[in-house]
């Protein structure tokens, strides 16, 4: 008589499909492992997910615009339609996303300290009786923003550091740039 033993469980083919005899602790060990694959999995998802949403936003301006760097009370007033006109006597035009948009949260938060529907009434009332010339302007898109800040005298915006190109000027906020420590706008 020959005695077979198996260091590991035997397998059976069934349809093309591997079948292992296990005891408990090699399932119990199994689906452990499955767990951490599975949190681990999640884990990455869930960082990568906060990653992209940590947005740094810069404040774009038209070259023609005599300025180059704000203070922060002067920004809040500029989102706002507070300030009219330049020293150079340029109307002053700011151009936003749509307040609903993700993108624009940190700005709602960190310079306008209102909620969405406040700015959208703020845009409104900012912009009443100003046809020609608006004080806010809404665009749906950071290209669409871009070209418009290029495209009207006078303009500054608020948008994606990565969308900004050779069309536009970026402006410093309290005396620093976008991605430098302590910059106003800076994502998470």
């Amino acid at each position: 008589m020959t005695l077979v033993t198996f260091n590991e469980s035997p397998l059976f083919k069934h349809n093309h499909s591997k079948f292992r005899l296990s005891s408990g602790s090699a399932s119990a060990g199994r689906t452990r492992l499955l767990g951490e694959r599975f949190l681990r999995i999640l884990i990455f998802v869930m960082l990568g997910a906060s990653l992209a949403g940590a947005r740094d936003i810069a404040v774009v301006s038209n070259k023609s615009n005599a300025v180059s760097a704000i203070a922060i009370p002067d920004l809040i007033k500029l989102c706002k339609a507070q300030t009219a006109h330049w020293p150079d006597g340029k109307p002053v035009t700011f151009v936003m996303r749509l307040p609903t948009s993700p993108e624009m949260k940190m700005v709602l938060d960190k310079v306008y300290g209102m909620s969405q529907s406040e700015v959208t009434t703020l845009i409104v009332s900012a912009n009443h009786g100003r046809t020609n010339h608006p004080a806010i302007m809404v665009v749906a898109t950071d290209e669409d923003l871009v070209n418009q800040v290029a495209s009207t005298p006078g303009a500054v915006g608020v948008v994606d550091v990565y969308s900004i190109n050779s069309s536009v000027a970026v402006v410093k906020i309290g005396g620093k740039l976008p991605l430098e420590p302590g910059y106003l706008l800076h994502g998470n």
